[in-house]
C-alpha cells in the first residue's frame, strides 16, 4: 500500500509551477508505544476533561481555547477569531530565495518532507526546479502553510526528488550564550590533546546509519517477549563506574583500552595456515642442507 500524502499543492519558482505532494521523510510509528490501563481490570484508561477547581467533567462543546495573561486569568479565543487571523492557504510552496546550505544552522531544522510530483502533469517543471537548485549548489527557501500556520521550508535535491525541511523561526531558537557563558576557559596541555587525538583516530570511521542499534527498543521487545511467555523479569545489576579523578590518567587508560580492543585474536583457520607454512619451510630447509 502506497503511503498517503500529508499535503498536496503546487511548487512554484517565479512563473514556473508544478503539482506536488509532501510525504513525511521520517517516522516513529515503528517504535514500541504503551497505553495506560487499569491494573485491576486490564482495560484502557481514558482521560477526562475536568475543571481544575471543581473537578467536574467538562462537556467537549464547552472546551474553548484560552491564552493566559496572568495567574489564572485567560483571554478566551473563539475558532471564528482564529480563522480571521489564519494565513490563507494557497496550497503553494512559494520559493523566495536561494542561500548557501552551510549558512543554515542545524538548530533551525525541524522536520523533513519528501517532495514528489503529483501525477504526470508538470513533471518537466518539477525537473527544471530540481535541477536548477542542484546546479546552483544552494538551498531554496520557500513559504508553505501547513495546519493554518505559515512555515519556512529549505528545499534541496535528493535523488530524483526533493527534500523540504521545515525551519524554526528565530524566536524559537534559544541563545547558546545563556547556557555556555559560565563555562570556564580551560587551556589543555599538548600531551592531553595528543592522547585525545589518538583515541579519536582509533574510533574514526564513516557514517553508516544501518549500523545504529536501538538497544532500548531491542530490550523492550525482549521484555515483552518474556512477559508473554510468563517469565520473571529481574533488573540487571548496575554497572559500577570507575571513579578516575586525574584526567591525564583517564586519557592514558582510554588509549590502553582502545589498543587492547584492536588486538583481535587470530582466527583458527589463519593460525592453522601459518603453522602449516612454517612446517613446509622447515622441511624445505632440511632437504637443501642434505
Amino acid at each position: 500500500m502506497a503511503p498517503r500524502a500529508n499535503w498536496k499543492g503546487y511548487l512554484r519558482l517565479s512563473l514556473v509551477s508544478c503539482p506536488v505532494a509532501l510525504f513525511p521523510a521520517t517516522s516513529e510509528r515503528e517504535k514500541i508505544s504503551f497505553h495506560q490501563i487499569n491494573k485491576k481490570t486490564g482495560r484502557r484508561v481514558r482521560m477526562m476533561r475536568v475543571d481544575e477547581e471543581t473537578r467536574d467533567e467538562v462537556p467537549y462543546e464547552n472546551v474553548v481555547k484560552g491564552y493566559e495573561v496572568g495567574d489564572g486569568e485567560y483571554i478566551e479565543v473563539t475558532p471564528e477569531e482564529l480563522e480571521a487571523v489564519a494565513i490563507e492557504s494557497k496550497r503553494t510552496i512559494e520559493i523566495d530565495e536561494f542561500v548557501p546550505k552551510n549558512e543554515i544552522d542545524d538548530l533551525y531544522n525541524v522536520r523533513p518532507y519528501y517532495i514528489v510530483p503529483d501525477g504526470d502533469v508538470g513533471t518537466d517543471a518539477f525537473a527544471v526546479i530540481r535541477d536548477i537548485i542542484a546546479s546552483m549548489k544552494k538551498v531554496a527557501l520557500a513559504r508553505v502553510v501547513l495546519t493554518s500556520r505559515e512555515h519556512v521550508m529549505a528545499i534541496e535535491p535528493r535523488g530524483k526528488g526533493l527534500v523540504g525541511t521545515l525551519l524554526r523561526y528565530p524566536y524559537e531558537v534559544r541563545d547558546a550564550e545563556d547556557y555556555f557563558a559560565d563555562i570556564d576557559d580551560v587551556k589543555i596541555s599538548k600531551d592531553m590533546m595528543e592522547l585525545a587525538e589518538h583515541i579519536v583516530k582509533t574510533k574514526s570511521g564513516h557514517f553508516k546509519p544501518d549500523k545504529f542499534q536501538d538497544r532500548y527498543e531491542d530490550a523492550l521487545k525482549e521484555l515483552l517477549k518474556k512477559k508473554q511467555a510468563g517469565e520473571k523479569i529481574t533488573a540487571p545489576k548496575p554497572v559500577k563506574e570507575s571513579n578516575v579523578v586525574n584526567l591525564m590518567d583517564a586519557l592514558r587508560r582510554s588509549v590502553e583500552a582502545e589498543r587492547g580492543s584492536s588486538r583481535r585474536p587470530r582466527s583458527r583457520r589463519a593460525t592453522t595456515r601459518r603453522t602449516a607454512a612454517k612446517r613446509t619451510a622447515r622441511g624445505s630447509g632440511r632437504r637443501r642442507a642434505s
